[in-house]
């Protein structure tokens, strides 16, 4: 490595620092109560250390987040946020007026459907599929905490679908896939879902992994969607 590379990663890494300690602040509670099993061991996956930065927790820098309680349980104040062009609004309403509709599913009545959706692309953001998603799952087990939601084309086609689990004071996204176009099925989806969880006024947070780690297609669409990076706090209780 030349001089010169070696003060380039120098200067990335102290800019990535200093964008750290900016990060705002979410604290995220996991109640047992809801399952003490799973949240248990959806808590130890979020904690543990990092794969590449041992000294961090897997999913605590770059958190991707909605704050859905500085709408104030109305989901108008939200769908102000991203009504312009270049953002979520738009591209739902082009789904919309497509014929695209909202509604949430039992994964067991959709299994070829899901498989169809795992197995439209042999790549996502660059990279190849998990060879896991290209093996049909013949039947799914979803606790009570855990739902399913799905955009349905004109022919009602299943066309995207976003499966989430309920922690604590967030629920975080676990599955979400669709076909690859430019219908803005995908905006659609996770618009309703954050709208409902607005209505609700249920939980603090909405995640969608983590966001300083994604390809920046992704976190364009994550950022387009009102997404924002945190430092997360976790708690188990």
């Amino acid at each position: 490595m030349t001089i010169s590379e070696l003060c380039s990663r120098m200067i990335k890494r102290a800019g990535l620092a200093v964008h750290i300690v900016t990060l705002p602040v979410a604290r995220l509670h996991f109640y047992r109560r809801i399952h003490p099993e799973h949240i248990g061991q959806i808590h130890a996956a979020f904690t543990k250390p990092h794969a590449r930065f041992k000294f961090i927790g897997n999913k605590t820098l770059g958190i991707a987040l909605i704050n859905l309680g500085r709408f104030l349980g109305r989901n108008s104040n939200y769908l102000e946020t991203v009504k312009r062009d270049g953002h979520a609004g738009p591209q739902s309403k082009k789904a919309a007026s497509r014929g695209y509709q909202f509604r949430r599913i039992d994964r067991n009545q959709h299994v070829d459907e899901i498989h169809a959706i795992h197995t439209s692309s042999l790549e996502r953001q660059g990279r190849p599929m998990d060879a896991h998603y290209l093996v049909k799952e013949e039947s799914f087990d979803d606790d009570s905490h855990y739902e399913c939601y799905g955009t349905f084309d004109s022919e009602g086609r299943l066309a995207a679908y976003c499966c989430m689990g309920r922690y604590g004071n967030f629920a975080a996204t676990d599955k979400l896939m669709g076909y690859k176009n430019q219908d803005g099925a995908m905006y659609l989806l996770l618009l309703k879902i954050i709208c409902q969880l607005i209505d609700e006024r249920r939980l603090e947070y909405f995640m969608y992994d983590t966001y300083l780690g994604a390809k920046p297609g992704l976190q364009d669409f994550k950022r387009r969607l009102g997404f924002r990076p945190y430092r997360a706090i976790y708690t188990l209780t």
